[in-house]
């Protein structure tokens, strides 16, 4: 039942073909902002107290293990202080990163718990500064995370260049005039979890 209700209230469908979106994220990140890959990325998700979602948590398990084998992606799998659990990943190669999160996000979908998904994140650095793109699968929307200070300085180009985007349904992607949106330096993981949660 929990399942089912958390179904109707999602916003928008997860669609996890979004995540594809990233590939050439890294790309323009790269070029135009000098953020490299931080050879991380994370799936979050919020539980469902069933031995059915605890099978499905396994399979992704499973489908994340057969896939370091072939890729050399790592994942570890915690529960923060909010009781959201998070699947990391790291590989220095950002496809592998964008693959191995779709597979996850996938095999949620695919056995009914798509609802679920909070959010993908990936991560990015600049001169020891960290920057994040993050997935809001029940909005079918990407929102930025950058350091303050970043925001605080023109020259740096952030905050005139990263913007949140959205998909819209048929009508391929817009752009939103919003700024990013800062996170604190010395405790990212708590700004990061709370738009998670309000995702």
């Amino acid at each position: 039942m929990l399942g089912i209700s958390a179904e109707s209230d999602a916003t928008t469908k997860a669609d996890p073909e979004d995540l594809f979106g990233m590939s050439t994220a890294y790309l323009t990140m790269e070029a135009d902002l000098r953020f490299d890959s931080a050879d991380e990325a994370a799936l979050c998700f919020s539980s469902v107290d069933s031995t059915d979602f605890a099978d499905t948590v396994d399979a992704v398990e499973d489908i994340l293990t057969a896939g370091s084998e072939e890729t050399g992606t790592e994942f570890s799998r915690h529960t923060d202080g909010h009781g959201y659990n998070w699947v990391v990943l790291a590989d220095d190669d950002p496809e592998d990163l964008v693959t191995s999160v779709h597979f996850a996000a996938d095999e949620f979908i695919e056995r009914g718990y798509g609802s679920r998904l909070l959010a993908a994140l990936f991560g990015f650095e600049r001169d020891g500064d960290r920057a994040y793109w993050i997935y809001s699968f029940r909005r079918g929307a990407y929102y930025p995370f950058a350091p303050q200070h970043l925001l605080a300085e023109p020259e740096s180009g952030v905050q005139t260049r990263i913007r949140p985007r959205r998909r819209t349904r048929n009508r391929g992607r817009r752009e939103l005039l919003v700024p990013a949106v800062a996170v604190d330096a010395e405790r990212p993981s708590v700004g990061l979890t709370a738009l998670a949660r309000r995702a």
